[in-house]
């Protein structure tokens, strides 16, 4: 009996040591990801999406070699709208500068697949996942995959009439790479979290937060896809009044929260607000709570994020949409959903069920 309990035990800790090596793997995943969405609100921010008009998956991953190759690939990029209607008339060394971000993006698409693709057949064929595990790794590949389509369909919405992406096709693929990224994250939560008792009765207030800051990040894919940012430099008014003219102007009218500046803005601000106040009431009642130190060190961090976000948020708007700032602002926007998600797997892991 000795023996077998040894060997229960042995075996426990073996899985235990699989469970952490994907844990950490797919935490390694999650920070690049990160890295690719600040990569991505840059490219944006920059107007570089445009500049690589084609799409080649495996040969695309190689770069302009000599001087040859960056003249061909101006070439083509003259023969379309951006160029003509925008960009006329700009110097090659110019056109590089936007190549390049747009360049890195893709590559580090291509380099997150890697990443991801290898360790998981090694984890696989050396039976090192444990059951369950297998189909949501599989769903987290299919969703990268998609996500390089989603990125293509999105820069094609560029190179028709309007040198501009379309803000539906944007925010899709924003919110699909913060999906994988949160998704992601909860995933290694799961494998690292032990049980803990908690302070019941907050758990359906974590989840809606991690919800509202998902939308929330959304809106901001339509302020950025419409450039709605520059309408209203100021704050806390839009222009001369807190409600500006012509909210919901279009016909019919739910078309203006996607397609007018004035009111996709306006919402933006109203659900930054709401956020604030929840954030705030979540907050002073989870930390009068009976909870363990290290998830109320996450309501601290959680506050702090918001602070710094709202910090950035206002700060875009009043200096008219800085790269660094608002690139800044999107990223921070994704880390604050990262410490919500925190909290709420905390919660959901403390009532018992399943991760």
């Amino acid at each position: 009996m000795s023996h077998l309990n040894t060997a229960m035990q042995f075996n426990t800790e073996l899985d235990r040591q699989h469970d952490l090596q994907i844990a950490y793997w797919l935490l390694g995943c999650a920070a690049v990801i990160f890295g690719m969405i600040l990569l991505g609100g840059v490219t944006r921010l920059t107007n570089s999406g445009l500049s690589m008009v084609e799409w080649k998956p495996l040969m695309g991953i190689i770069p302009p070699l000599n001087q040859a190759d960056w003249q061909e690939l101006f070439f083509k990029y003259k023969q379309f709208p951006e160029y003509q209607k925008i960009n006329a008339g700009m110097s090659l060394d110019a056109f590089k500068s936007i190549f390049m971000y747009e360049y890195l993006h893709r590559v580090l698409g291509r380099f997150i697949g890697v990443i991801f693709v290898l360790p998981f057949l090694y984890f696989y064929l050396t039976k090192r996942i444990k059951p369950g595990l297998t189909p949501k790794l599989l769903l987290m590949l299919v969703l990268g995959g998609g996500q390089g389509l989603l990125g293509w369909y999105m820069v094609k919405s560029g190179l028709v009439d309007n040198p501009d992406v379309s803000q539906y096709r944007l925010t899709a693929h924003l919110g699909n790479a913060v999906l994988i990224f949160g998704f992601i994250w909860w995933t290694a939560l799961g494998l690292i979290s032990t049980p803990t008792q908690q302070q019941a009765g907050l758990n359906k207030f974590a989840y809606s937060l991690s919800g509202l800051i998902f939308l929330m990040i959304l809106s901001g894919g339509l302020v950025a896809g419409t450039n709605a940012g520059h309408a209203y430099s100021t704050w806390p008014l839009m222009g001369d009044s807190f409600i500006p003219a012509g909210l919901y102007s279009l016909q019919p009218a739910w078309l203006s929260a996607f397609e007018d500046i004035t009111t996709i803005q306006f919402n933006h601000r109203m659900f930054a607000y709401l956020i604030v106040a929840l954030v705030l009431i979540f907050a002073v009642k989870a930390l009068r709570a009976e909870i363990s130190k290290p998830l109320k060190i996450a309501v601290w961090s959680l506050l702090g994020l918001l602070v710094l976000q709202v910090t950035l948020g206002i700060s875009t708007l009043l200096f008219y949409v800085p790269v660094p700032v608002a690139a800044a602002h999107q990223v921070v926007a994704v880390a604050l959903l990262s410490a919500s998600l925190f909290i709420s797997h905390s919660l959901y892991h403390s009532s018992g069920q399943q991760n």
